[in-house]
């Protein structure tokens, strides 16, 4: 399984964002990942629009984590970015090219993997990946306060 760039920053944003509760800038988080911020912006208009961040514009703007990290299930968050989990080229109906789908047992396999992948990510919570905090912040630069 491979996510994709857009959902790997997605959760990194909550992560930081998790971290440093009082928020930060678009700026901050893409200077901190080595993330070009353009890119930045896109995943935080849609993490806000799902509801997980709170955006303000201007001087003191910035984003928040929106709710409780503990409400935040990563199995969700994936599901609602990651644009699709086309493994294999069969999984995608309208491209399908692949003369042996019919009678092929990949996608099958395949489908199964990808169920139990998303099931162990439904049971982890942002919080779960935050419980490390300490040490989290313990590497220069996290903590956008300091």
């Amino acid at each position: 399984m491979q996510l994709t760039q857009y959902t790997d920053y997605s959760l990194r944003t909550l992560i930081y964002l998790a971290i440093n509760e009082d928020g930060a800038t678009i700026a901050t988080i893409a200077d901190y990942y080595g993330i070009s911020k353009n890119h930045l912006v896109k995943v935080a208009n849609h993490l806000a629009r799902l509801g997980y961040l709170s955006t303000n514009r201007g001087r003191s703007g910035g984003l928040k984590l929106q709710g409780d990290p503990d409400d935040i299930n990563i199995g969700k968050v994936v599901s609602q970015v990651e644009p699709n989990f086309y493994l294999v080229e069969c999984f995608n109906i309208e491209k399908n090219t692949c003369p042996i789908t019919p009678v092929c047992k990949l996608s099958g396999v395949l489908g199964k993997a990808h169920k139990e992948f998303m099931n162990v990510l439904n049971e982890y919570t942002l919080t779960d990946l935050i419980r490390n905090k300490e040490e989290i912040l313990a590497i220069p630069g996290v903590n956008s306060l300091n």
